[in-house]
């Protein structure tokens, strides 16, 4: 008998997380590996966030608080909520949990049962599916084509939907592709969900900072106030602020599903970390001036990757309107055989033959389960850019 459970048989590792550790192993070995791998911010931490948790560690707030989250962080998000989205949620409709990937997976294992249906629009961040079925739900792929820039169509939508369906998650700005939906597209999703009143809503708007252009953000119960007793608006400091490895992340939601995540939360993990949590109070109320000059920067390097990407013949890249993603195809690039002579079969191959022959570590579309694609994080220097792209091009140029 085995000793693993069954529901594991379902679930694959994360390939972001696998190959963040492989290019971490070939590092320690001495290659010289560039890794744009990694979906977080190169900027630190602002000072005054880290000043803040030093000073409650000294002011010895450092025991259990309260599980779904301190009131200050609380009464912090409910102004963020109104200030920022046009959005009333109270202390009781917010928690506080470790990240925004422990907020997501509290709220289907507090809303799943065996065989409700979870819509995920494809390309996906390599998670959601994974959750759902470990919450012993069915993920529903509905994959977005490149031509409608990775984004979920309103007529797809309706057709993906049965009496089965829980939930429908949407991403914007979307890892992997950098997809975000303007206000009108949202609008004629939102007219879709308001046909279907038994589908909830998860909004993961972790990127909503990192939009480009004059590109406005906008997040679904904002855009259609009849959505607002069903949607769970997520979000969390590890992108906007630099505190990925801090691990806050919140949401703003119904209030039966937020005590229903929160009972979970204190069967789990209990409070966040307390020090995370008043560091991520002086983010939220602190100044805001240096989101404008990371997102410049993001801005910057966008325009730089998408250019040199498409230069490369045999690559196509769409330029996404935010996150710090780009989700080139390689479809030219199948079938073609390295210096070695292997056949680059898939785009797994084709990140394989980069991580191997250029020394660039990158993440295979399969992963976000649309393939031939690959994910290349631009949140690295200038300088590290124009090495990695540089490679990239050599290697495919290397290849017949």
């Amino acid at each position: 008998m085995s000793k693993i459970a069954q529901r594991l048989g379902r679930v694959k590792p994360s390939p972001t997380v696998s190959l963040f550790g492989r290019v971490a192993e070939l590092r320690a070995q001495g290659k010289n590996i560039i890794g744009l791998v990694a979906g977080e911010p190169d900027f630190d931490t602002p000072d005054n966030i880290k000043e803040a948790a030093i000073k409650s560690i000294r002011a010895g707030q450092t025991k259990y608080t309260p599980v779904d989250g301190i009131p200050a962080l609380k009464e912090a998000i409910s102004a963020k909520f109104k200030r920022e989205n046009g959005l009333d949620y109270n202390a009781d409709q917010i928690i506080v949990s470790v990240g925004g990937k422990h907020v997501i997976f509290n709220a289907m294992l507090a809303t799943l049962s065996p065989g409700d249906e979870v819509i995920i629009p494809a390309p996906y961040w390599v998670s959601y599916p994974e959750m759902v079925m470990l919450c012993d739900g069915e993920p529903v792929i509905v994959p977005c084509r490149a031509d409608r820039g990775f984004k979920l169509s309103p007529e797809d939508l309706d057709k993906a939907i049965t009496p089965k369906t829980k939930w429908v998650i949407l991403n914007s700005p979307s890892n992997p592709s950098g997809a975000a939906y303007s206000r009108d597209e949202l609008k004629r999703i939102t007219e879709v969900l308001k046909r279907h009143p038994h589908v909830m809503v998860l909004t993961d708007d972790i990127y909503e900072h990192l939009v480009y252009g004059n590109f406005t953000f906008s997040t679904p119960a904002q855009i259609e106030p009849e959505l607002y007793p069903r949607t769970l608006t997520m979000n969390g400091v590890s992108k906007t602020y630099c505190m990925t490895g801090w691990r806050i992340g919140y949401a703003g939601g119904p209030k039966d599903v937020i005590k229903a995540m929160s009972a979970i939360q204190s069967h789990s993990t209990t409070n966040p970390t307390s020090i995370s949590q008043y560091a991520a109070v002086e983010a939220l109320t602190g100044p805001q001036d240096f989101i404008a000059r990371n997102k410049a920067a993001f801005e910057r390097r966008r325009e730089f990757v998408v250019g040199a990407l498409n230069a490369i013949p045999g690559i196509t890249c769409h330029k996404p309107e935010g996150a710090f993603y780009v989700y080139p195809s390689c479809a030219a690039m199948i079938g073609k055989t390295r210096p070695d002579g292997k056949v680059i079969n898939s785009d797994e191959d084709f990140v394989l033959y980069l991580l191997e022959d250029a020394g660039v570590g990158l993440v295979f579309g399969a992963g976000f389960g649309m393939s031939p694609y690959f994910r290349v994080s631009y949140a690295a220097s200038d300088e590290t850019l124009k090495d990695a792209l540089s490679r990239i091009a050599k290697a495919c140029a290397a290849l017949t």
